[in-house]
């Protein structure tokens, strides 16, 4: 099944280079413009509509290679590592581990938490290392990773249970984490949570 889904991709994309090559070849044709070869041509005159036809190619042609620089799905090993990033960063938390946090952590990270309180690298670790935050039980669903070139962006539900300080932040949270693949590492760059509150909480406020 893999082999043929490969053999058809292939297909698509020689049927995508051929159109590409023939519009390269109509753009030099109807502009005058010379071949690759060394042979001296009469330069044909061109007229308005002509050149408006050229112009017409021109932006096909650059519409077309915008489109082949869209971001698209990275293959499913990068978006397994991603998820085993994930999985690391989780166990980093229970267990209190600043050396793994540190490892994945970009020097330039900035974290908002999900009372909007802004946390550096260094703040972040500075405060596992006093024990002021303290997670002990989290759970990872509805993991979602998307992949754009060197950057990874994963949503997710977490249900923890923990304390900042003498607060409880026990409970069940959305979150967005970026990571940027750099020299060949992914890091985390970014990460923002939110809380969800259920039914009868909403029904307090």
């Amino acid at each position: 099944m893999c082999s043929k889904a490969r053999s058809n991709s292939g297909i698509i994309r020689s049927q995508q280079k051929h159109a590409f090559e023939l519009i390269l070849f109509d753009l030099r044709f109807r502009c005058g413009l010379t071949s690759d070869t060394h042979m001296r041509r009469s330069r044909p005159s061109v007229s308005a509509q002509e050149l408006r036809a050229c112009a017409l190619v021109v932006i096909l042609v650059f519409m077309i290679q915008a489109a082949y620089a869209l971001p698209r799905h990275e293959n499913h090993a990068i978006h397994k590592e991603i998820e085993n990033l994930e999985q690391q960063w989780r166990q980093a938390l229970v267990s209190n581990n600043v050396s793994i946090m540190d490892h994945l952590l970009a020097d330039d990270y900035i974290g908002i938490s999900a009372n909007g309180t802004i946390e550096t690298k260094a703040q972040a670790l500075a405060q596992r290392r006093a024990g002021t935050v303290r997670i002990t039980q989290l759970e990872l669903n509805d993991l979602h990773v998307r992949v754009y070139g060197d950057t990874a962006v994963v949503t997710s539900k977490a249900q923890l249970q923990g304390t900042n300080g003498e607060s409880d932040i026990g409970g069940q949270y959305r979150y967005t984490r970026v990571y940027n693949r750099r020299f060949g590492q992914w890091k985390i760059v970014s990460f923002e949570a939110s809380r969800i509150h259920d039914s009868s909480e909403r029904s307090k406020h």
